[in-house]
């Protein structure tokens, strides 16, 4: 029997999302300022080998799925030769990537060889000016041509696009649309406050409500998908159409009650919600050499005092602070 570890509200834990680094080549609207980010010392950074010893150890807790993040993963040197050696970790079953595509081309062959589940690709429109308004980036045409790599290879494809009002609510029914004949998930993201500024508006406008009456309007007969276990989308499909359609209410946080997922962002900061300012830092236990029993009870410990939900989480935040961090410092 595979072991398996719960948080303190009899939720399962089975799922890392681990950020690699904080540097993106991207300055999308709603991830980073224009100017950037202060990026941390490389130094700062978790290694590879401390990253392998952290994942090694939480497979053995339980964790069955990792998810690489940024930043975007590529950007940072030897990520393919780490994939290799992830993807050699007995007890992992899947290991799924985020990336924005604009570096991952010519990668697709070997990510395929070496047994990628799936990848969300961000990609907020499907209009080559609106992109470079979005990302700050003309490098619309590589993200494409990383979409027909990944589906020439068979690869699972998710499109990740944050809606953004004024920015790209046009897109909306044009992304619905490629659903039609490719067998791809686009999953539209309620815009949350992690850009390195804050909320963009007084209130969140397009909410998971709003974008499913917007496509119903378009596809009345669009239907409701069972949802997987632990699903933080809404899944739906419009009959005839070969993919499907998913609405993630990241900032409306409906699905928190079933959080199977824990965050390390690239400094080592264990998350165990979006939302908190953070736990404990695994670089430092390890660099004060922490042995695995110990860092072990550190994870036990941070789940047995796990927020129910991303309200409660953002509530906890020490002296108050809103949300306001850039979600490259997170991970995606």
């Amino acid at each position: 029997m595979p072991n398996q570890i719960f948080d303190n509200h009899g939720r399962p834990i089975n799922y890392l999302r681990l950020a690699v680094t904080d540097r993106c080549n991207l300055r999308c609207f709603y991830c980073m300022p224009e100017e950037g980010i202060k990026y941390v010392d490389r130094q700062e950074l978790l290694s590879y080998e401390e990253m392998l010893r952290m994942v090694g150890l939480l497979v053995d807790m339980g964790i069955r799925k990792l998810r690489i993040t940024g930043g975007e993963p590529f950007v940072r040197r030897g990520m393919l030769e780490f994939l290799i050696t992830l993807s050699q970790i007995k007890g992992l079953e899947k290991i799924n990537i985020t990336t924005n595509g604009t570096l991952t081309a010519d990668l697709i062959p070997e990510l395929k060889r070496i047994g990628i589940s799936s990848v969300n690709l961000s990609l907020d429109t499907l209009d080559k000016e609106r992109f470079f308004q979005i990302t700050r980036r003309d490098e619309f045409d590589k993200v494409m041509q990383t979409l027909d790599g990944l589906l020439a290879h068979g690869i699972t494809t998710k499109i990740n696009a944050v809606v953004m009002d004024g920015k790209n609510t046009g897109d909306l029914i044009p992304m619905v649309e490629m659903t039609k004949d490719l067998p791809i998930s686009v999953r539209f993201i309620e815009e949350m406050p992690f850009n390195g500024e804050g909320n963009h508006y007084p209130k969140l406008i397009w909410n998971h409500k709003k974008i499913l009456d917007h496509i119903r309007a378009q596809y009345p007969n669009i239907e409701k998908l069972p949802d997987p276990p632990n699903s933080t989308s809404a899944n739906y499909q419009i009959p005839g159409h070969r993919g499907e359609v998913g609405i993630i209410a990241a900032y409306s946080r409906t699905f928190c009650g079933t959080c199977d997922r824990i965050r390390v962002t690239p400094q080592g900061m264990l998350k165990t919600c979006l939302y908190d300012e953070g736990v404990f830092n695994i670089k430092n236990l390890m660099r004060q050499e922490a042995t695995d029993e110990q860092l072990r009870t550190a994870f036990l410990e941070a789940l047995g005092n796990r927020a129910k939900d991303g309200w409660e989480a953002e509530q906890n935040r020490q002296f108050g602070h809103p949300v306001s961090e850039s979600m490259s410092t997170i991970g995606g």
